[in-house]
């Protein structure tokens, strides 16, 4: 009986912690900041590494990333790949996520690639003009 309940619970809180990824993913910021504040941890990672703010930096959710800042989620973690938030912003053009992050302490020249170099592979040289007015 007890392994059956030890199972239920197991479901339940992968099905709470994919609720939790797809609030980042989509920018529900204010129901991603309640669960914040019951306990979800602000650096909670999925199976691939990727933190909350790490999706929602990816798919281009400023408020979400300040929101995530603000509760000290940490701008350098990177995921299983290497890559940073800073990085998947850069290479999405999310100009505003950018913002937000430079604000928030991310570091362009961590991760592999690194902000920087994904700047550079991409020719998006007002990052690295950004990025220089940063330091």
């Amino acid at each position: 009986m007890s392994d059956e309940r030890d199972d239920a619970e197991s479901d339940r809180l992968l099905e709470i912690a994919e609720a939790v990824f797809d609030m980042a993913r989509s920018g529900d910021t204010p129901r991603l900041e309640a669960y914040l504040e019951a306990g979800t941890p602000v650096d909670l990672t999925n199976a691939k590494g990727d933190t909350l703010l790490m999706l929602a930096a990816y798919h281009g959710h400023a408020e979400t990333v300040s929101m995530l800042l603000r509760r000290g989620a940490d701008p350098q973690r990177a995921n299983d790949r290497g890559q940073t938030p800073l990085a998947g912003a850069v290479f999405k053009a999310e100009d505003a996520v950018v913002e937000a992050l430079l604000a928030g302490g991310a570091d362009p020249s961590a991760g592999t690639p690194s902000a920087e170099a994904t700047a550079r592979m991409f020719g998006q040289d007002r990052y690295l003009e950004w990025f220089a007015a940063d330091r």
